[in-house]
């Protein structure tokens, strides 16, 4: 379904192709997160560039911040990632039966917390457990940080700095006024995207789990900060979800199951909004074939989230890699807009009506002296003319006051970076009739790893028929499967071939992908092709078919048929792949069909 980058040259690690298979499965999950996210809950889609201007992501600080802490073999300078190289080396060190209790608890808390230790702490922890470099047992230097961001000059000059977006989330910040024009100005609302992000991964590993270009969707919930119910919360509050709370990780290292209504109303999730997208988040992913058991919530401990962050849950799916985050669902307060606004001297705020009604508030106008600005501040005096204009224009009591007290104390005033004397600026008191103000809106960001679900996806779809280790099958959910429906005739003779096209043009017209197996293995070997690459429906053609307009129509797990008539197949099929009918209510509906398979 995957191959490395690339199949004419030698591979370079961190970056894969798509097969046919894949690339469908990968499509299907897309077509999926779209419909149960910005179709079902009415978000605003974008598509921003990839490559970003560096003002952006110094601003948002991923150009001092967006780092791991990496470690070289001191003889061979090979790179590594530290956090990861302590993890394998605590995990050698549990193999060992004749640990303590405590011994072992201790070795697994560290390696829980690997990925959250600051650069001092890792140096400590790779010294105490002897962490060698894993291909030649050499020493290694003491860890240091590393910019996971593709740098790219902008224009034939290379005078212009930009990267590669090591996240979408960007594009949609900077966005924001033009979003909130298109939502008619209200709150609270949301923005999605789709689209390729790029990170220079230190160490590329796992397969689709740690890759240097990759997909992502992303949403960012734009709300007031200090109304952060969710009206459709009550829809989602008895649904159970097996949560890992910070607690637990210090403590017992127990998960608990728990109705999201529950951990909200308790304070163990933040929020509402932020614990109804945990909610539906687990809907989305059980439904595109992510096993419950094998699904949790785990909520990031103190020292590893952002300093402006209220709370952060990720979406962990266990793996023979072990427990693998997925979607990371965070409170990430006002920090975005507010930094931008603050970078840019764009005011990205909402305006929002006071709930008690209007209010008379106290104004202070600040006056200028046009005539004087001209004179006294030449080619600065647009700056402070515009700076005064957004004082006026937003009220800005606290700005205005401050002003006006350095006029009265200094007899000026610094306006804009700019000194301003009392002679071209002056002000005027009062009171003014207002209905709301303007806010700075939180954001709430679940944010999905494309390539890591899909990787689960595999892992977790994949087993092995009872009766034979060799046939091996991927039990796709209907809904990302990479066809649909697979069309066989009985045997290669040519008035059981005949009908294929017809049947297959039936299919297609409903939406149904199809794949034709005509060749001239036995049918029993053909079933197994396809339910190696997940295909859940089969269509057999055989003699009924020329007499009665019949098919059987095969279900890929129980590997049961029934027989059904080319007028309701489609209809059927599409029912089936839609999950608005399960297999057993079409076995109940339809005559068996007996086929002992070889």
């Amino acid at each position: 379904m995957l191959c490395l980058v690339c199949f004419v040259f030698s591979g370079v690690r961190g970056l894969y192709d798509y097969g046919p298979p894949g690339s469908a499965v990968k499509n299907a999950l897309v077509a999926y997160w779209r419909q149960h996210f910005v179709l079902e809950e009415n978000m605003l889609e974008i598509e921003s560039t990839s490559v970003t201007p560096e003002i952006v992501l110094e601003t948002s600080g991923h150009v001092e911040k967006f780092k791991d802490f990496m470690v070289k073999d001191k003889l061979t300078g090979e790179c590594h990632r530290a956090d990861h190289l302590l993890e394998e080396t605590i995990e050698k060190l549990l193999e060992n039966d004749k640990l303590t209790a405590d011994e072992r608890h201790t070795l697994e808390s560290v390696k829980a917390q690997a990925d959250n230790y600051t650069v001092e702490e890792l140096h400590a922890a790779l010294t105490k457990y002897g962490a060698k470099a894993p291909d030649t047992g050499n020493d290694i230097s003491e860890p240091f940080p590393f910019n996971l961001m593709f740098p790219t000059p902008i224009g034939p000059s290379g005078r212009e700095q930009g990267y590669l977006r090591p996240e979408t989330a960007q594009g949609m910040f900077v966005n924001f006024k033009r979003l909130l024009e298109f939502n008619g100005g209200r709150l609270p609302f949301a923005a999605a995207q789709v689209g390729p992000a790029f990170r220079n991964e230190i160490s590329p590993r796992a397969g689709l789990l740690r890759v240097r270009e990759f997909t992502l969707a992303e949403i960012e919930h734009f709300v007031v900060p200090d109304e952060k119910d969710h009206p459709k919360f009550d829809s989602v509050k008895n649904l159970e979800l097996r949560l890992f709370p910070r607690s637990a990780q210090t403590g017992d290292l127990k998960m608990i199951m728990m109705t999201i209504g529950e951990a909200v109303q308790k304070g163990i999730v933040n929020n509402q909004t932020l614990g109804y997208f945990l909610a539906r988040v687990q809907l989305f992913l059980l439904r595109v074939g992510i096993k419950p058991h094998k699904l949790r919530f785990r909520q990031h401990l103190s020292n590893e989230m952002a300093h402006y962050a209220c709370d952060c849950w990720d979406a962990e799916i266990e793996t023979s890699y072990g427990w693998i985050e997925c979607v990371g669902n965070a409170d990430r307060s006002a920090y975005d807009l507010t930094v931008h606004s603050k970078r840019s001297g764009e005011a990205l705020e909402a305006f929002v009506e006071f709930k008690d009604g209007p209010r008379q508030i106290d104004t202070i106008e600040l006056v200028l002296n046009k005539a004087a600005v001209g004179k006294a501040l030449k080619s600065e005096g647009k700056k402070v003319i515009d700076a005064v204009d957004k004082i006026n224009d937003t009220l800005d009591f606290a700005e205005a006051s401050r002003i006006v007290s350095e006029l009265e104390k200094d007899g000026k005033a610094h306006v804009a970076g700019i000194s301003v004397s009392k002679d071209v600026l002056s002000s005027k008191k009062g009171t003014k009739r207002v209905i709301g103000k303007g806010i700075t809106p939180s954001v709430i960001e679940p944010s999905f790893g494309i390539g890591r679900i899909l990787y689960c996806i595999f892992e977790h779809a994949y087993n092995v028929r009872p009766s034979s280790e060799q046939r091996a099958v991927l039990s796709f959910k209907s809904i990302v499967a990479p066809i649909k429906v697979a069309v066989l005739p009985l045997m290669t003779k040519p008035e059981l071939l005949e009908p294929i096209s017809r049947i297959s043009k039936l299919l297609t017209s409903r939406g149904l992908s199809i794949k034709v197996d005509d060749s001239g293995a036995t049918i029993g070997r053909r079933y197994a092709r396809m339910d190696e690459i997940g295909v859940p429906f089969g269509v057999t053609i055989d003699y009924d078919t020329l007499k009665n307009n019949t098919v059987t129509l095969r279900e890929r797990d129980s590997m049961t048929q029934v027989l059904i008539s080319l007028d309701q197949l489609a209809e059927t099929l599409n029912s089936l792949v839609l999950e608005e009918t399960d297999w057993e209510g079409i076995r109940s509906s339809f005559p068996h069909v007996e086929v002992k398979e070889e």
